[in-house]
């Protein structure tokens, strides 16, 4: 099993950023590909960004592209999202998720493992 505990939400004025960490413990070496999902009141979980386990091919929602940015550490067994130029519709819980699988995938069921999420509240 893989635990996921994720870090760094908080509440930012629009324009601001913040760096999500998603740290995995546990049977690590199971964990192939990592992403972001997020749900805003009222609506459904959805895709927010997703990097392969090396870390080559990233992913992103047309919502966040050009601002948000997902690297990962495999060192240090660490998945972050970091966000610039926050708008009031980013806020939402923030969902990291892991695969077994290396490759990237965009769908919440192709996730083995989940964080317990983290609120991410941008006012205007």
């Amino acid at each position: 099993q893989v635990q996921l505990i994720e870090s760094g939400g908080g509440l930012v004025q629009a324009g601001g950023s913040l760096r999500l960490s998603c740290a995995a413990s546990g049977r690590t070496f199971s964990t192939g590909a990592m992403g972001w999902f997020r749900q805003g009141p009222g609506k459904e979980r959805e895709f927010v960004a997703a990097v392969n386990r090396g870390g080559s091919t990233t992913s992103y929602a047309d919502s966040v592209k050009g601002r948000f940015t997902i690297s990962r550490d495999n060192a240090k067994n660490t998945v972050y999202l970091q966000m610039n130029s926050l708008k009031p519709e980013d806020t939402a819980v923030y969902y990291c998720a892991a695969r077994t699988s290396v490759l990237v995938m965009t769908r919440s069921y192709a996730y083995d493992y989940w964080g317990q999420g983290t609120q991410v509240t941008v006012s205007s």
